[in-house]
């Protein structure tokens, strides 16, 4: 075979090596959110080590901290970067301004950083409804700001929403969306769909329990062995609180005209410790929760209403927060203690010395420094297929 006839051969392997590696906003089924609402939490480059040690890809942050973005430079972590509320009102009305804080803040570190998201906002129907009006100028200001820096294939922008978006959760299939968000909410998920982003939930079956203890059944919120319930409607049976929640999201999805738009879990969790009227809150039911959590996404499955879409979740979170304001439980949802010991065992390692740390990653010294990238991963495999095809 001449080296001419080769070439288009060659090619064609090329691209198609390219695009199977393009950038997606979730890798796998599991993720964590590192919140920083304390004054003892571990330096941002000793939580990337911890991260690599429990073999986290997916991690989202709650703003635009630079010693934090540039502490995943270089790691294969994927980000997604968080726009707090704060910003939301100003990013709205000023394109310019939505265009600086994207250069400033995603593509100076892009693609060094592997930011794969830009979350615009968190809960922001749970604020003011000032800020209600702003979220949608918001998105598609910062939208189009990756779109002129021609990041937009390559950085998914996203909104989290609470439970207290819907109405009617019980049982899922009568979920809809609140009557008083109804207006807002359709123009964001039209937009949305235009560009295909999902629906970002934080779903906490801990709040929900504590908010209805004499109907729900606490095995049925920590994914044990219990009854369940039938949708009367639907005839899905349900084992667990969280799929039943996604279930009721997409039901709101279908009845608003969405219905074939992803949910995704942007925080979930369970407090290990509370206040009084918090009596659920304890290591014991925080680490069946998120022990079994880890399992059910291990599954890789869907949900009973959508068994084909993987199931995809954030939990909440890497440590306890000790600034947080609100209950205790506010502050012990971390995996994690401040000193990077485990708050109980879900099968997530310890922080462990720096030493040990070198010698665990001196092996993936050249990935680590960026010199197996994806465009010279496809390059090798050209070259290697080459050599295997011109030998006599």
């Amino acid at each position: 075979m001449s080296f001419c006839r080769l070439i288009p051969i060659l090619f064609l392997l090329f691209i198609s090596q390219l695009a199977s590696l393009t950038v997606d906003a979730f890798t796998g089924t599991y993720g964590v959110n590192y919140g920083r609402i304390a004054d003892n939490l571990p330096s941002p480059n000793k939580v990337v080590q911890l991260l690599k040690e429990a073999k986290i890809r997916n991690v989202r942050i709650f703003n635009f901290d630079h010693s934090v973005i540039q502490a995943f430079s270089d790691t294969g972590l994927e980000l997604v970067v968080g726009l707090p509320n704060e910003n939301v009102a100003e990013m709205s009305t000023n394109p310019d301004h939505a265009l600086s804080w994207v250069k400033n803040n995603i593509q100076r570190f892009y693609p060094r950083t592997r930011i794969v998201g830009i979350a615009v906002g968190n809960e922001v129907f749970g604020n003011s409804q000032e800020l209600w009006v702003s979220l949608l100028g918001a998105v598609k200001n910062i939208y189009n700001a990756t779109k002129r820096l021609h990041l937009d294939d390559k950085v998914q922008i996203t909104t989290a929403h609470h439970f207290g978006v819907f109405d009617n959760s019980y049982p899922p299939s009568n979920c809809t969306f609140s009557v008083n968000m109804k207006e807002y909410m359709k123009s964001l998920l039209e937009f949305f769909s235009e560009i295909g982003s999902p629906f970002c939930l934080n779903a906490y079956p801990f709040l929900t329990y504590m908010s209805d203890p004499t109907h729900i059944n606490v095995s049925y919120a920590l994914f044990q062995k219990n009854a369940g319930i039938v949708d009367s409607k639907t005839k899905l049976h349900y084992d667990n609180l969280l799929d039943a929640q996604i279930d009721a999201a997409y039901a709101a999805l279908e009845d608003a005209g969405f219905g074939k738009m992803e949910v995704i879990v942007t925080e979930t969790g369970w407090a290990s410790r509370g206040d009084e009227s918090e009596a659920v809150a304890t290591p014991r039911n925080a680490r069946t929760y998120n022990y079994n959590l880890r399992k059910r996404l291990a599954l890789r499955k869907g949900t009973p209403l959508r068994p084909k879409i993987m199931l995809k979740a954030y939990v909440f979170a890497m440590f306890n927060e000790d600034s947080k304001p609100g209950p205790t439980s506010e502050r012990n949802f971390g995996l994690w203690k401040p000193d990077g010991s485990i708050s109980y065992d879900v099968g997530f390692p310890a922080l462990k010395s720096s030493s040990a740390a070198s010698s665990l990653f001196q092996i993936k010294g050249f990935k680590t420094r960026g010199w197996l990238t994806p465009y010279s991963v496809a390059y090798i495999t050209s070259l290697s297929i080459l050599f295997l095809l011109l030998r006599p």
